[in-house]
């Protein structure tokens, strides 16, 4: 090879190797600044192909995307100065490339650790100004709607980036104080018992002298009835018995005096001392019970 083909073969290696170096392309998932000698020069670059002049501009790229950050659970205090261990993340993603750069200097680790602080301190501000109930509660919501709004107001100023989303993904109790707090529910679920017992015992004496009082008016109106029922009877049979009297005299003495002989023996070791000539005897001597006369 002749030494003007290796001078050409050069060049032209050189060329592609600054036209490589002087193209780029700003995907639309990426936010882009270019810098002039480590000055920014352009910020929020466009998405597609660009031109740049090796060595000068450097191209810092960064994801557009909403990014997920994780943070470590934290211990806060309720109002009630209850402790709990709260484990959240967060949603975010970059707003102001501008901003953002320039204040954590396009590192997304940096921009958590800043994020993190803000997150930290906003829950800690919005659990002390609510109960351990509202918290766990439908609450919560509210906490996070409240949580995001203010964090916004700082981070879209300030980091240039824009928080989506604020969730507790468990909230627990401390390990130092989950035993008390443990011993404390269950004597509260005691007491809560006891005072269910308490109370179904309370009603079941009621419902069982309730129960006595409504047996005792009805067995005292069924025997009010059952003495009503048997004095008509009486009274009807004493009727039955003088309309048949008067009728037949003879007839219902003889009637009365079968059932005095079969009541008066009916006994095996009954035994009487009577007159034979006695009135008793009358229908045994004779039965049409005429008297003999003396």
């Amino acid at each position: 090879m002749s030494g003007r083909n290796l001078v050409l073969l050069v060049v032209l290696a050189v060329a592609v190797l600054i036209g490589y170096n002087s193209l780029y392309i700003v995907k639309e998932t990426e936010r882009a600044v270019m810098l002039e000698f480590g000055r920014l020069d352009q910020a929020d670059i466009a998405p597609g192909l660009h031109y740049k002049i090796p060595l000068v501009h450097e191209v810092r790229m960064f994801d557009a995307r909403i990014l997920t950050f994780d943070a470590q659970p934290e211990r806060y205090l309720t109002v009630e100065k209850k402790a709990i261990m709260v484990d959240s993340f967060a949603k975010w993603r970059i707003r102001d490339v501008n901003t953002y750069y320039t204040s954590t200097n396009g590192e997304e680790t940096r921009a958590e650790r800043l994020l993190a602080q803000r997150i930290n301190e906003g829950l800690r501000n919005q659990f002390a100004q609510r109960s351990l109930l509202e918290v766990v509660s439908g609450e919560r919501d509210q906490l996070m709607v409240d949580l995001i709004e203010s964090l916004n107001r700082f981070t879209n100023t300030s980091l240039g980036i824009e928080v989506i989303d604020v969730r507790v993904k468990r909230i627990e109790l401390p390990e130092d104080v989950s035993g008390s707090v443990f011993l404390r529910m269950t004597s509260e679920r005691e007491r809560e018992a006891r005072e269910h017992r308490a109370k179904g015992r309370e009603q079941a004496e009621v419902i069982k002298a309730d129960a006595d009082r409504q047996q005792a008016v009805i067995a005292a109106g069924a025997y009010r009835d059952s003495e009503l029922i048997r004095g008509e009877g009486d009274a009807k049979a004493a009727a039955i018995y003088a309309s048949a009297f008067n009728k037949n005299p003879e007839f219902y003495s003889f009637v009365r005096s079968l059932n005095a002989y079969k009541e008066t023996f009916s006994g095996a070791g009954d035994f009487m001392l009577v007159d034979p000539d006695s009135e008793f005897f009358r229908y045994l001597k004779d039965p049409k019970g005429e008297t003999s006369q003396p």
